[in-house]
């Protein structure tokens, strides 16, 4: 066994990254919980049109993606707890005003609300104050995880709990929901000795531009705008459907169970293919090719059980694989010492996805009914199957993090040197005022023996 196989997360870093994803799973849980069950509800509301069903469902994600990353950056200068208990704080008086609502505007509102509790990359900091950097992306794929897993449960519970206490009783828990994730925070998450600045897991102001000039970055984040659009759109339709194919409200957990069981275990072997054989690109096409599939199949076959179930299936097995493909191929090719800002970005765009999605979904509902809806999301997904004809297989490098204490900028120049001739690192970057050298590898070919020695020789 290796060095880094070796390296186990400590006990506060396991507590750390086990209750962050706790807090990370309730909040995106209270989001999506209206997703399956909002859109037959807003229907019989005062004053309501397909367009304002659409952007209650997606108002959410507007003012996340536009308060993530400054919030983030708030988080260096005040620390990240009180960032987080704020937001978490803003999301749960969000809950509130749309539990209360007797109209639709007033639910938009609440969503606005919720959204701009906008806490995602402060908890990313917080996680990387919390760990070590040879650990770090062990304690980052709890959170991912407990992301996914909200959201799965989402389409379970939100049925369930819509005939058990209706739309206004689930944001009443999803209020409920907020404020167990501030006691958590509160009580649970560890206190970091000190706030330090994280390029992987943070973005970083004077980073935007380079990453924003970086065509292929560009290309993946037009692709989770679309990938989550379509997502958000789909829920705009899909509870008629099933509605029409006899399928009571209460009964639509029933479909949505075995398919995201069947969607979870289907993607596993296309995320192998796509990291241990090294067919990226051809998996990411054709997952971008099945959810087109699914989008002609609900308009199509959609007054068919069998039909919608059949979508439904490729349309989430795509979604999951494309979800688990996507930030990896971020990470692969984001320039080493700006993975946090590339990460960053590609997060804002998915919420504006979500955004655009409840919007365009909602006027597509309106004026062409819910077949206007899946034309919609079928002309999305061949809109950017072209788009990402233009991508072309990453490398396929893994990013590692080591602490190098405190040197001056003429030592961190020639260790800078030094890493980068060791046989496998590909870039290397020292940031002095972190104390890290961020390295981009080659597994398969990276010396570690002369890494260690490099290293060493370092202290």
């Amino acid at each position: 066994m290796n060095q880094e196989d070796s390296i186990d997360l400590s006990p506060v870093e396991r507590r750390a990254a086990a209750s962050l994803a706790a807090v990370f799973a309730v909040r995106m849980l209270g989001l999506f919980l209206i997703l399956p069950v909002f859109a037959l509800y807003a229907e019989h509301l005062p004053d309501t049109t397909p367009v304002l069903v659409g952007l209650a469902i997606g108002a959410y994600g507007l003012t996340q993606a536009l308060l993530q990353i400054p919030f983030g950056m708030l988080s260096d200068r005040i620390g990240r707890k009180p960032v987080i208990l704020g937001g978490l704080l803003i999301f749960a008086l969000g809950s509130v005003v749309a539990a209360t609502a007797d109209g639709i505007g007033q639910i938009i509102l609440g969503r606005v609300l919720q959204g701009s509790g906008a806490i995602a990359a402060a908890i990313l900091a917080l996680a990387a104050d919390l760990t070590r950097e040879q650990v770090r992306t062990r304690a980052m794929s709890f959170i991912g995880i407990s992301i996914g897993m909200a959201f799965a449960l989402s389409l379970l519970l939100g049925p369930l709990l819509d005939a058990w206490v209706g739309v206004p009783g689930i944001f009443w828990i999803t209020a409920g929901l907020a404020l167990t994730g501030a006691l958590i925070v509160a009580v649970v998450v560890p206190t970091p000795a000190r706030v330090r600045r994280h390029r992987d897991a943070e973005a970083v102001a004077g980073q935007f531009g380079f990453v924003l000039r970086q065509p292929d970055l560009l290309r993946l984040d037009a692709s989770v705008l679309i990938l989550h659009m379509g997502m958000t759109a789909l829920f705009l339709a899909f509870p008629f459907s099933l509605v029409d194919a006899g399928v009571p409200p209460h009964w639509h957990w029933l479909v949505y169970l075995p398919v995201m069981v069947l969607a979870m275990g289907a993607m596993v072997p296309f995320v192998i293919i796509a990291e241990k054989r090294r067919r990226m690109r051809t998996v990411f096409l054709g997952a971008i090719a099945a959810l087109g599939l699914a989008q002609a199949l609900f308009w199509g076959l959609g007054h068919h059980l069998w039909g919608l179930v059949a979508g439904l299936l490729a349309f989430f097995t795509a979604f999951n694989v494309l979800e688990a493909t996507l930030p990896s191929w971020i990470s692969k090719i984001a320039p080493v010492q700006a993975k946090g800002t590339a990460m960053g970005v590609y997060s804002s765009s998915q919420f504006v996805g979500a955004f655009f999605g409840g919007l365009l979904g909602g006027w597509m509902h309106h004026h062409l009914g819910v077949g206007g809806v899946y034309l919609f999301g079928l002309g999305a997904a061949l809109v950017w199957l072209a788009l990402a004809a233009g991508l072309s297989d990453p490398r396929y490098l893994s990013n590692e993090l080591l602490p190098v204490g405190a040197l001056d900028p003429r030592e961190a120049a020639d260790l800078e040197q030094a890493l980068r001739r060791v046989p496998g690192v590909m870039e290397a970057v020292v940031e002095t005022d972190e104390g890290t050298a961020y390295l981009k590898v080659n597994k398969d070919r990276l010396d570690r023996e002369a890494l260690h020695h490099v290293m060493a020789n370092s202290a």
